[in-house]
């Protein structure tokens, strides 16, 4: 803005100021607004038009002129300030500022930063401060005609540094009486800034402030600390060490110790996220250490004592549910053997009609004996599946399971493990939904539950099965331990039998407790069911009363997904012909089943080598020039399936190898038993499944 401009603005525009020194009746101290002389028409003009606060004070009188931003700092003062005399304004400042003011009317420049003053600018003395900047103002002769002044109130600014020196000392002090040791490293170099006496007291009292670790600490660069320092500050990220070795010379020129030290290094950053430094913090920590280590050693022979003990208790607790496990084998042995010898006539007689017919030449009629030969073997091994899997010992295998027909499908097995005394009735929901488990544990569940209940009614009485939907709200679930609010199926066990109190009950769970005499009962049973349903995400509940009976409701919960369907049987077709003649080793003792696994690979278009036992077939892998698969039984006599594959693999190490094995145990083994380029099968097996196991191993 121009000169000519800003006195434009002034003598016919401008901001409210300039409405009001207009308006003014300036007959005193400065005479009409016409009459002022340019130079002071100038400064006024230029005044109003700054942001800033501005004040002039002209003439002999000192009458007084401002602007809007400095009307602020008049507060009740304004507007009566304008045109008065300054020392009359400013009375109770004068004795301070009059100084400033003089010496800017001798012609000299002067200011003064954060002047403290007292000042009632709200009806009350109030401390501030001020920053001035007075300069003389010459009229157009030359001459000094007054004063002008730049200034700022300063009271936030003073106020601020002053709480900050405040919060300073008091870290300072903090720093310094903190009982861990502390200290401030500056830069990459990692100079020493500030210890307290925590850290002069571990570093032994040596001068390092100023000074870099590096040259400080010579002791530092060789444990490895400098290092360690370095990643801090490149990486930028926090490091946290508990228990590090530090030799430690506590006095100058003094012993070297060895002590146990927590460190923290953590990085100091700028306003830009700059890596500055690093803040070191620790705790000496020998003293617990040498306790840890003093107790260790007198409880040597105590943990020891216990780890056997603990040992000889894990063996007694494997060998009881190993003995759980066979004692209900053993109750369902009467049932299973007369399924299985009739399964068995099933199968042998319908063979010997079969024979009978090939002989008489009458081949056209073989098809319903082979069919029932068949399906009699797929029960049985059914049945063989289910009591492996009620004694084995392997993780949880989740799957979706339909609970009606699953326990539909054990009513003859049940039949039989109750007797003829216990009236066994099943209520099976329709519309049951679906739940995700391991339905072979889901089976044993129910069996033992069932045993239980049919001890519980030595004299007879009802057994009632029965399966719902349920819904488990939240006020419910808040009223039990563990239980999530949803849905859930519910699979209810009840007998009339002798009950229980509610003591029994609440220790029912607990493995080991039983209510049954010694030797008759290991107390495993309701403890394996408990945890099987906590395994899926599940709740068990017991219902009795003495006298009255029992009720075990099991939730399992629902799974939104719908069960996988039985299918049929597949057969061998031509996808299982292979015309390159690959090579297969047969390693089987079982001189039936290697004669059949030899003849379905010869109709496949493999050429097929046998070996009866292991020594056999590792004989085979010594001299045949070429074997694209080893197919080996586990159980082997001389030398077991796994022996053969490793030292086959000694001899030929891309040697793929496909084991069979007639123990549902080994399933569990498949985890780490197995490694690359190997691959597992349970007998029995049918062919079409055998068959697609070895193309897909042989193509890789």
């Amino acid at each position: 803005m121009t000169t000519q401009t800003a006195e434009a603005d002034f003598l016919t525009g401008g901001g409210e100021m300039a409405a009001m020194i207009r308006a003014h009746d300036w007959s005193s101290p400065l005479g009409p607004i016409e009459h002022w002389p340019q130079s002071l028409r100038s400064i006024v003009s230029l005044m109003l038009a700054s942001k800033f606060a501005m004040c002039l004070a002209w003439g002999p009188e000192l009458g007084f002129l401002y602007n809007d931003h400095y009307a602020r700092i008049l507060h009740d003062k304004h507007p009566a300030a304008l045109g008065d005399r300054l020392p009359d304004i400013w009375a109770e400042l004068w004795p301070d500022i009059s100084p400033l003011v003089d010496k800017a009317l001798a012609g000299e420049a002067s200011f003064f930063e954060n002047l403290p003053l007292v000042t009632n600018r709200k009806g009350y003395d109030e401390r501030t401060w001020f920053t001035f900047s007075y300069s003389p103002v010459r009229d157009e002769s030359g001459a000094i005609a007054g004063m002008f002044c730049s200034t700022y109130e300063s009271t936030d600014q003073v106020q601020t540094e002053r709480a900050l020196r405040d919060e300073r000392e008091r870290m300072s002090q903090m720093f310094a009486q903190a009982p861990t040791f502390m200290a401030m490293l500056r830069g990459p170099e990692h100079r020493v800034e500030l210890t307290n006496p925590g850290y002069d007291k571990l570093i032994g009292h040596r001068e390092v402030l100023g000074r870099t670790v590096a040259e400080a600490l010579p002791d530092a660069v060789e444990q490895g600390f400098v290092d360690l320092l370095d990643r801090v500050f490149a990486s930028g990220d926090a490091f946290t060490a508990s228990g590090m070795l530090y030799a430690v010379q506590a006095e100058p020129g003094g012993a070297v110790h060895d002590r146990y030290v927590d460190f923290v290094f953590q990085p100091i950053r700028d306003a830009t996220g700059t890596v500055v430094g690093i803040f070191v913090e620790g705790a000496d920590v020998t003293d617990r250490k040498r306790l840890e280590r003093d107790l260790q050693s007198l409880n040597a022979d105590l943990e020891q004592r216990v780890r056997d003990r603990t040992q000889e208790l894990v063996e007694a607790q494997e060998a009881l549910r190993q003995a759980q496990k066979m004692e209900a084998v053993g109750q369902l042995t009467g049932g299973i053997a007369h399924d299985f010898n009739n399964l068995l006539q099933g199968i042998t007689g319908s063979l010997e009609i079969v024979q009978r017919r090939v002989a008489q030449g009458r081949v056209g009629e073989l098809d319903r004996f082979i069919t029932g030969a068949t399906t009699a073997a797929n029960r049985a091994a059914s049945l063989t599946h289910r009591l492996l899997a009620f004694s084995r010992r392997q993780p949880l295998d989740p799957r979706l399971v339909k609970v009606n027909p699953l326990v539909a499908s054990l009513e003859d097995l049940l039949r039989r493990t109750t007797g003829e005394q216990i009236e066994l009735e099943m209520v099976l929901a329709g519309g049951l939904w679906t739940t995700l488990c391991d339905p072979n544990q889901l089976e044993n569940s129910l069996l033992n539950l069932v045993i239980n209940a049919r001890d519980a009614m030595p004299h007879g009485g009802k057994l009632t099965i029965e399966t719902c939907n349920a819904h488990l709200d939240d006020h419910f679930a808040a009223s039990q331990r563990d239980v999530r609010p949803g849905h859930y199926v519910c699979i209810c066990v009840s007998d009339t039998g002798t009950g229980m109190s509610a003591d029994t009950i609440a220790k029912a769970f607990e493995p080991f407790f039983t209510t049954k005499p010694i030797g008759q009962g290991t107390g495993l049973g309701l403890s394996m069911i408990y945890g099987f349903a906590r395994q899926s995400e599940g709740y068990a509940q017991i219902y009795s009363e003495l006298g009255q009976g029992t009720t075990i409701k099991l939730y399992l919960p629902r799974h939104y997904g719908e069960a996988e369907q039985d299918e049929a049987l597949p057969g061998l077709t031509q996808e299982h012909v292979t015309d390159a003649g690959e090579i297969v080793l047969v390693v089987e003792d079982d001189s039936v089943v290697r004669a059949l696994i030899v003849e379905v690979l010869g109709e496949l278009g493999y050429q097929a080598i046998e070996a009866h036992d292991g020594p056999a077939g590792l004989e085979r892998l010594r001299t045949m020039e070429r074997v694209d698969l080893l197919v080996t039984d586990i159980g082997l006599p001389g030398l077991n399936g796994r022996q053969v594959a490793d030292a086959g693999r000694a001899l030929r190490p891309d040697l793929r190898v496909l084991f069979m094995t007639g123990y549902a145990e080994n399933a569990a083994l498949a985890s780490g038993f197995l490694e690359p380029g190997m691959s597992m099968i349970t007998k029995p097996f049918a062919m079409e499944a055998l068959a697609t196991q070895i193309r897909t191993m042989i193509e890789g």
